[in-house]
């Protein structure tokens, strides 16, 4: 297996097991959530299930054999109520935007399109939950999210203020 191909493996492998806890993680979600965001929940969970099979296949495709999902994972925080379940989920989609985000890096051609695909709905759906953005998606480094955690800062920024008018250059004489 040539180098390149193998960086795209252990990214593949990391999509896979992103995917896993996405699954579980809505699991959670959709537990604790009600009335309409309940149908937002099911379709994430849905299209997380359905991203699970298809790297599933793709690195079954490349020789290897794809790891297997955990029994279960330790969640970010506490999740008692709906409020915390919107959180788990904001945090669910910016851990996957992010191992997309190194899928695309690794991938080449068709796959590079998918995982980028994949980067971009998984940044929308953060977005629906979230309720605000991230300069850039799936890159911890350069979206202000904690590397460690993968945690990005669910603020808004305050408008900026207008630039200070520049002192008159008008001769009194």
């Amino acid at each position: 297996m040539s180098e390149e191909t193998s960086a795209e493996l252990t990214a593949l492998q990391a999509a896979l097991a992103a995917e896993h806890a996405a699954v579980y993680g809505y699991g959670v979600v959709g537990g604790r959530i009600g009335g309409e965001r309940l149908v937002e929940a099911r379709a994430a969970y849905d299209t997380h299930r359905a991203r699970r099979d298809a790297l599933v296949r793709e690195v079954r495709g490349l020789g290897a054999e794809p790891v297997a999902a955990s029994a279960g994972y330790a969640l970010p925080f506490p999740v008692p109520d709906s409020a915390a379940a919107v959180r788990l989920a904001a945090e669910l989609e910016g851990r996957v935007a992010g191992v997309y985000s190194d899928l695309v890096r690794a991938a080449g051609d068709a796959r590079r399109r998918e995982a980028a695909a994949a980067l971009r709905e998984a940044a929308v759906r953060a977005v629906r939950w979230r309720g605000s953005s991230v300069a850039f998606p799936g890159l911890a480094e350069r979206d202000g999210t904690d590397p460690a955690t993968g945690s990005a800062p669910a603020t808004t920024a305050a408008p900026a203020a207008p630039p200070a008018a520049a002192p008159s250059a008008t001769a009194t004489g």
